[in-house]
């Protein structure tokens, strides 16, 4: 990894934050992982964070991949 681009689990954009706090609590309900009414995920097995964790990337490269779908690529 390059030096200096070690962001580890720092908010790089503060109002993005919820949002994906939102997504996050969506995906766990639409998959059937009962979210922490706490706000504490240690309690839950790995497999299961893992899962919503997962489901969250997956429905992120589908919009991304419908949103190009609509854009036409011109090289430079």
């Amino acid at each position: 990894m390059a030096r200096g681009s070690n962001t580890g689990n720092r908010v790089l954009v503060r109002e993005a934050a919820q949002a994906l706090d939102n997504f996050k609590y969506q995906v766990a309900q639409e998959i059937g992982v009962n979210p922490p009414a706490s706000g504490y995920w240690g309690d839950l097995p790995a497999r299961q964070c893992g899962a919503v964790g997962g489901h969250m990337v997956k429905k992120m490269i589908e919009q991304a991949e419908s949103q190009l779908a609509g854009r036409t690529f011109t090289p430079r």
